[in-house]
């Protein structure tokens, strides 16, 4: 029998197992791309129709060791969730609780201090100019965060998550602290994730020469947008199950 399959019959009983699989390659991939920060930077993904029970990762548990039954089920709407004896970081709570609750349309949220977006969020102008495809891509479709207040406990989440009203913003760059991306599913955040921190390499990459910027004109970057967002193939979820194909090829334990 295969490694998928094993895994699958052995764990086949916990609640929401797809969604725990999807979420753990996630981990282990942004830990690939160094795209984590130590055991700080939280995933989660609502499980209900409210969008307000959701999986999220354990407290200090490094990105590349996290399995499908790592993964804490937890409600935002319960006042008693940093009492449970397995409770979760508390600004990944404050930050993804919120969230949570405020905004249904935000079914996986992925937030991470990445490199290249680090750096966008700690420039004056925290804006990503459409220089190429990839951040056309993105064109009217990010908030900048201008009014950090410290670590995001519950006040801080609360306030963040009023950014995210308007289903249209995907991206939300937090000034002075790192990046926020949601999406519909895991692949359809984590794709959107990765295309975000590599648009930032690009723009901080063009930055270093000193040359003018080929910025492209607001009506090419919206039709870019469109495009995207109307893409006729799942290229978001083939790259997630790309992704899960090469763990399970290199006999990673992810699933269990």
């Amino acid at each position: 029998m295969s490694v998928t399959n094993l895994a699958a019959r052995g764990r086949s009983n916990l609640p929401y197992y797809e969604e725990r699989m999807d979420l753990a390659a996630a981990f282990r991939w942004t830990a690939r791309l160094n795209m984590h920060e130590a055991v700080a930077n939280h995933f989660s993904l609502a499980v209900n129709e409210e969008g307000t029970q959701f999986l999220i990762n354990p407290n200090q548990r490094h990105f590349s060791r996290i399995k499908a039954s790592d993964l804490l089920l937890i409600d935002g709407n319960d006042p008693e969730t940093m009492n449970r004896p397995e409770a979760p970081d508390p600004t990944a709570w404050g930050l993804h609780g919120a969230i949570h609750r405020n905004c249904p349309h935000a079914r996986c949220v992925m937030h991470v201090h990445s490199v290249h977006a680090t750096v966008l969020a700690s420039l004056a102008d925290s804006r990503l100019p459409p220089i190429d495809q990839n951040s056309a891509m993105f064109f009217n479709r990010i908030v900048v965060d201008e009014h950090y207040g410290g670590l995001a406990f519950e006040e801080e989440g609360e306030r963040c998550s009023t950014l995210l009203s308007d289903p249209k913003t995907r991206v939300m760059v937090m000034g002075n602290h790192g990046v926020l991306v949601i999406g519909d599913t895991v692949g359809d955040t984590f794709d959107r994730l990765y295309y975000f921190e590599r648009a930032c390499e690009t723009y901080i990459k063009a930055l270093w020469t000193g040359q003018k910027l080929r910025v492209l004109s607001d009506d090419v970057a919206e039709t870019v947008a469109g495009q995207m967002d109307g893409y006729p193939v799942d290229n978001a979820g083939r790259h997630l199950q790309e992704l899960k194909a090469i763990l399970d090829e290199e006999g990673s334990n992810y699933r269990g």
